[in-house]
């Protein structure tokens, strides 16, 4: 009879016990060390919360550039229907004015835009028509910057510099309440 070594005695059987708590702890940690990626969203600077009713003014309505985004995502600027392609144009001029003219903004500080959506639009249209109005302050503000500091606007300027153009042309964006779905044809 042959003789058997300690090796033959052996298990070939891989222990699996702690399999599972490895995994465990594997799992933990990825869990503890990966980063769970946020929608940022629109970034809108809300008016504090106030108890007192608003003072309600009459506007001119020179000064309002009321946009109005209906269910089948059409718009109708100033009662006009337009395309989001010239709507940054159109924004940037109702909000300069740079040929004083009767129906447009009396001067940058009084121009309001206003946005009003259905809720049937489309979230895609109302973020491209929110994107060019912003755009069209944003031109502004560069333009502006470049005629009194020959450097374009951007978080880089000094606080005062900046300060000074969104006194120039401040931004006023307006959102009214949407209305039902199909109310604005």
């Amino acid at each position: 009879m042959a003789k058997r070594s300690s090796r033959d005695r052996m298990s070939t059987e891989i222990n699996a016990g702690s399999m599972a708590d490895i995994a465990f702890l594997l799992l933990i940690f990825f869990l503890v060390t990966t980063t769970i990626v946020e929608d940022k969203g629109i970034t809108v600077k809300l008016p504090p919360w106030s108890e007192e009713t608003p003072d309600i003014t009459q506007l001119k309505s020179r000064n309002v550039f009321a946009v109005l985004v209906n269910a089948r995502n059409e718009l109708l600027v100033r009662g006009e229907p337009m395309s989001i392609d010239v709507l940054r144009e159109r924004a940037k001029e109702f909000i300069a004015n740079p040929a004083n003219r009767e129906d447009l903004a009396e001067k940058p500080t009084k121009a309001i835009i206003s946005l009003k959506n259905d809720r049937g639009t489309n979230y895609e249209t109302y973020l491209s028509v929110y994107n060019e109005l912003k755009a069209a302050y944003d031109e502004l503000w560069t333009e502006l910057s470049q005629r009194k500091y020959g450097v374009p606007y951007s978080e880089d300027l000094p606080t005062a510099w900046r300060k000074t153009i969104k006194d120039e042309i401040p931004m006023v964006l307006s959102e009214a309440e949407p209305t039902n779905f199909g109310e604005e044809n």
